[in-house]
Order: structure tokens, then C-alpha cells, then sequence
């Protein structure tokens, strides 16, 4: 790979540094403290003072470094945060301190050990008395108050992101806690966490392309799930009445601000209730999740934002009332199949010729109401023919018992009281391959002979945690809370 001037210097001081007996990657730096813990240290010091305590190891990246003589100050970087190195050649060592000023580079990980203190402008530092350079970095960071101006390399290096962004750290530390508090509300509701296969012989339980491919031991193509949801079924037929899992799905489709061809998908499933029962269970668990943002990400006007909109109740509309109201129209679900599809490419939806009435339905509903739902709201009792593995309602014909949550435009869950008789399911099955062409794609016989045995009724849902996370921190970009999304291979050579 070929480097530019700065970077052969920077592996000149590498080389300078093996020469001198000093290993510039060593192997550890152990009894390291977080700069948290130096900062409450000097909480008390006035400006100028010293913590008269043991010293302390710290380590972390150097930021920037400033020379006033013989003395220099070293900002540098770790996980609770910006802390400042106080070098001074009366404390390393002239020798020492002069060879530090000409090695060290912004980007390179340090340890230092030394006193908490605070600086004559009242900032807090530590004094070093021992420097130790743990790697040193080749490449220099990116530019420091701009970072990667270029969007998509941001993403394909995310690394350097996170180097330069303090606020991208923030937000995928906040996506973890998110989930971790998913966890903990449905451990503390009674469900099961279980895990189930990525790789199936059908791909079902949702209508989309999987990635394929082929196992050598059993001499069979499979496929990467596209969905949870027909697995943890089969465990509701086993005899488990609450379980959940979390885990990543994958589509073979194209990526925009709300999709990604590998997402993580929240799937969970629970004997005896319906979906009013999973309507309640969700405005809590989205209630909490709403408190949580705004602890984890203070400083964010969203995140404060959500957790005002998601004190439950959530309002409510009626799918086909409030599409009607926004079509101005009346009769929607006696609409013709070509009537349906006319109105949905009117509407700017790109449909195969094919296109079965209920895909119709759900572009339009994307086009006339899913942008005015900024609030939290319940799309409640959707039309039966966009469908399949609902349970059909028990008073409105034509329709079935499912709820999708939206807010900020985002669909956040979506969820149905279960659809348990085994041959009503074959039936939904067979309409869904009629319409794809593909048995692989719909039909899972194994499932439905397991409905055969008998599945208790239950409620079910689906939950997209990266469109959790982008409602939750005020993301408009699903590519912003995923570490590493698929982003198109660079045109020209580069690193």
C-alpha cells in the first residue's frame, strides 16, 4: 500500500523507537482507570493544584498536543471521555520529555501514569510522571473538526467515524443499552429468550427475496431468514407460552434510509393473549424506552421528544377509514385488483405487473398516511388480503386483528392476534405462492403440520430494532445506527 509523506515519517518513528529499545505495540497496560474516575479525583482541586493521593494509570488516544516550552499538554481520548496529559520536563526527565514531543502524533494510544490534577486555567489533568506509548498510529486521524466529509466512506469506515465523532460513539453506545433494556423488559414480563435458525430450508413468515445458498452436508440450497416468526411458533406448539427473540434477518432487496439487506429483528410470541393484550404490552415497553433515551442521550432534543410522545395511551385509527380519508374516496376493499393497482402507480408505487390487491393497499396506505403519523399511533385492523398469517377479526369482515405502531413516519411493530387453524394457514399459503410463483418463498409445510398438532391461540410481533433506534435518538438514516451497513464497493483504489 502506498503511504504518503506523513505516514512514512510516522513509520520512521516507529522504526526509531524499536531501534532505542522501545516497543511501540506492547502488549498490555494493566490497573487502567476510566477518565471518570481522575475527574472525580479533582473534583475538589482549586486551579493549580495536585491530588496528594496515589497515582493513577490512565490510557486513551492522543487528540492533540500543544508545547509551551518545557512544558506540553497532550489531550487525550477514552471511553468516559476528553482528559488532559500535563507533561513537564521537570517530572519526565529533559531526555525523556524532548523524545516524547518528537515521537508522539495525534492518533497514537498512550498510557500515563501520574496524579490527578488541575491546570492554572482549572482544567482537569493529570501530571504525568510516566509516559508509555501502547500503539503507535501510521495513518493520522481524520481532520479534526470535520472528520470523513465524505458520506459513504463514513459508513464503509466507520472506525475512523468513531475516531472523529463523539456523538456517533454516543449513539451506538445508546443502541446497545436500548437493547439490553428491551431485554430486560420482556425477561421481567415473563418471556423466554430463545434463538432459532438463520439458515431454513423455506424462507418465510414475511413476503421478500432471501440471500440463497447451498449446504454441502445436506446437499440442499437454503436460505438466510428473511423472518423469525415461524419457528417461534412451532415452540408455542411445543408447549412454551411466551417467548422472544432478538436477532438478525436478512432480504435480498434494495437499501434506503429505512432498509437494510441485514437488519436485527425483535420477534416475539404470546400463548393465550390477542392483540389488544400486545397493544398494552407495547405502550409500556415503548414508554420505558422513551425514559431510557432521554437518561442515555441528554443533550439530544429527540431523544426528550420521545419520551414526552410515548406516555401511553397511543392514539388509534382504523386503517381503511384513514386511508379512505386521505384518498377522499369511499369502497376501498371493493375496489377491483386493477383498480387498486392503477391508484397505487398513480401514487408513484413501482409494482410488478402481477401485483396482488393487498401489496396495492399497503403502497397506498405508505403514500396517503404514513407520513402523518408523527405521533405515536396504532394503524389498527388492516385488510385481510395484506395479510397471511393473521387470524381473520372476529366482527369487521374482510379484515384481520393486526396493529402496525407508527411514529415520526416509522413503523415501529407489527403485530396480529395469530392465525392457529392449520387449514385456514394452508390455505393463506397457497394464495401467498400463487402470487410470489415460488413454494420456497411462502409455503412451510413443516409448519403447517405442526399447526395440526395444535397451537394454543396467541398474539405475535415484530419489532425492527435499528427503526427503534432511529425513532428513539432522532436518526433519519438507518445506515447511522448500524455499525457496519452494506454500502457499494469503492470505483477507485483507495484503503
Amino acid at each position: 500500500m502506498d503511504e504518503t509523506p506523513l505516514e512514512h515519517e510516522r513509520r520512521a518513528k516507529v522504526q526509531r523507537l524499536r531501534a532505542a529499545g522501545i516497543e511501540p505495540y506492547p502488549w498490555a497496560w494493566p490497573d487502567r482507570v476510566g477518565s471518570g474516575v481522575v475527574r472525580r479525583r479533582a473534583e475538589e482541586l482549586a486551579p493549580g493544584a495536585t491530588d496528594p493521593g496515589p497515582s493513577l494509570r490512565v490510557a486513551g488516544r492522543i487528540r492533540a498536543i500543544r508545547t509551551h516550552g518545557r512544558t506540553a499538554f497532550a489531550d487525550l481520548e477514552d471511553a468516559d471521555g476528553p482528559l488532559q496529559l500535563l507533561l513537564r520536563a521537570d517530572d519526565l526527565g529533559e531526555d525523556a520529555y524532548r523524545g516524547w514531543l518528537r515521537d508522539l502524533d495525534p492518533g497514537d494510544i498512550v498510557g500515563a501514569e501520574g496524579r490527578p490534577a488541575r491546570s492554572k486555567r482549572g482544567e482537569v489533568s493529570v501530571l504525568v510522571g510516566s509516559l508509555t506509548l501502547l500503539a503507535k498510529a501510521i495513518a493520522p486521524p481524520p481532520e479534526k473538526f470535520h472528520g470523513l466529509k465524505d458520506p459513504e466512506e463514513r459508513l464503509r469506515r466507520r472506525y475512523l467515524d468513531l475516531i472523529a465523532s463523539a456523538e456517533s460513539r454516543q449513539r451506538f453506545s445508546a443502541r446497545s443499552r436500548i437493547i439490553y433494556e428491551i431485554r430486560q423488559f420482556f425477561d421481567g414480563a415473563g418471556f423466554l429468550e430463545v434463538e432459532t435458525p438463520i439458515l431454513t430450508s423455506v424462507a418465510g413468515g414475511a413476503s421478500a427475496e432471501p440471500f440463497v445458498t447451498r449446504s454441502r452436508y445436506l446437499d440442499e440450497e437454503l436460505s438466510l431468514r428473511i423472518s423469525i416468526e415461524l419457528y417461534l411458533k412451532r415452540l408455542l406448539v411445543g408447549g412454551f407460552e411466551r417467548v422472544y427473540e432478538i436477532g438478525r434477518c436478512f432480504r435480498n432487496e434494495d437499501a434506503d434510509t429505512t432498509h437494510n439487506p441485514e437488519f436485527s429483528l425483535l420477534e416475539l410470541y404470546w400463548a393465550y393473549a390477542d392483540y389488544h393484550d400486545m397493544r398494552s404490552l407495547v405502550e409500556r415497553l415503548y414508554g420505558r424506552l422513551g425514559e431510557v433515551a432521554a437518561t442515555l442521550l441528554p443533550d439530544r432534543p429527540e431523544a426528550a421528544a420521545a419520551a414526552r410522545a410515548f406516555r401511553p395511551p397511543f392514539a388509534q385509527i382504523d386503517f381503511v377509514d384513514a386511508l379512505e380519508e386521505k384518498m377522499g374516496i369511499s369502497g376501498l376493499l371493493e375496489m377491483s385488483p386493477e383498480e387498486l393497482a392503477r391508484r397505487a402507480r398513480a401514487a408513484g408505487a413501482q409494482l410488478p405487473p402481477n401485483a396482488s390487491p393487498g401489496r396495492c393497499l399497503d403502497k397506498l396506505f405508505g403514500h396517503y398516511v404514513e407520513p402523518t403519523l408523527t405521533q405515536p399511533t396504532f394503524v389498527m385492523d388492516h385488510p385481510a388480503l395484506t395479510t397471511p398469517l393473521a387470524k381473520r377479526h372476529r366482527r369487521l369482515s374482510g379484515r384481520v386483528e393486526r396493529f402496525e405502531l407508527f411514529y415520526q413516519g416509522l413503523e415501529l411493530a407489527n403485530a396480529y392476534t395469530e392465525l392457529n387453524d392449520p387449514d385456514e394457514q394452508e390455505l393463506r399459503f397457497r394464495e401467498q405462492v400463487g402470487e410470489s410463483g415460488e413454494d420456497r418463498y411462502a409455503y412451510d409445510a413443516d409448519f403447517v403440520a405442526a399447526l395440526r398438532h395444535g397451537m394454543p391461540p396467541a398474539t405475535g410481533i415484530g419489532i425492527g430494532i435499528d427503526r427503534v433506534v432511529m425513532a428513539l435518538t432522532g436518526t433519519r438514516s438507518i445506515k447511522e445506527v448500524l455499525l457496519f451497513p452494506q454500502t457499494r464497493r469503492r470505483s477507485e483504489p483507495g484503503p
